[in-house]
């Protein structure tokens, strides 16, 4: 079961981890030519930050000892389902996700990262890029919510020199 709101969007995490290099993970979806940042649905006991630790074990394997949080959004983002993808026969009706966003380091070796930890992955393979790279090849409809959170967390990442 999954949070829907009375606005018909789904509670929704959604992670960049970064590295050392303070490149991004960015993972392919199984049998899609789709890449996208780790993400997933809330449960309705769960908090946000709850559902990242769930999330970051199902979908690439890790636990919180592997990371550290170095920031979470100000507020939810959300986008918005093309009408291809909304699923009218069910109910509560979903007609797209927000999310809280996550900023993660990785403090531990690469080697850690297992996309095919569960017996139904998510992601067939994975790799680091650069810190906007996601932004020339995330769907459509998911580019504004990527826009904001790399503009939220890039001071985070990449502060000023003084």
């Amino acid at each position: 079961m999954t949070c829907i709101d009375a606005d018909g969007y789904r509670a929704n995490v959604g992670i960049i981890l970064t590295n050392a290099n303070k490149q991004v993970l960015w993972a392919k979806r199984i049998g899609q030519e789709a890449w996208q940042f780790p993400q997933g649905g809330m449960m309705p006991d769960e908090t946000p930050e709850q559902a990242l630790w769930r999330e970051l074990d199902e979908e690439v394997g890790l636990d919180k000892h592997h990371t550290e949080i170095l920031a979470v959004s100000k507020r939810w983002l959300r986008y918005r389902l093309p009408k291809r993808l909304i699923r009218h026969h069910t109910l509560p009706l979903c007609i797209g996700q927000k999310q809280k966003w996550f900023l993660l380091k990785l403090t531990q070796a690469d080697s850690c990262i297992n996309v095919a930890k569960h017996a139904e992955p998510e992601f067939a393979t994975w790799q680091w890029v650069d810190y906007w790279h996601p932004l020339t090849e995330v769907v459509s409809f998911k580019h504004r919510v990527y826009l904001l959170a790399l503009q939220e967390f890039e001071p985070i990442l990449f502060p000023c020199d003084p």
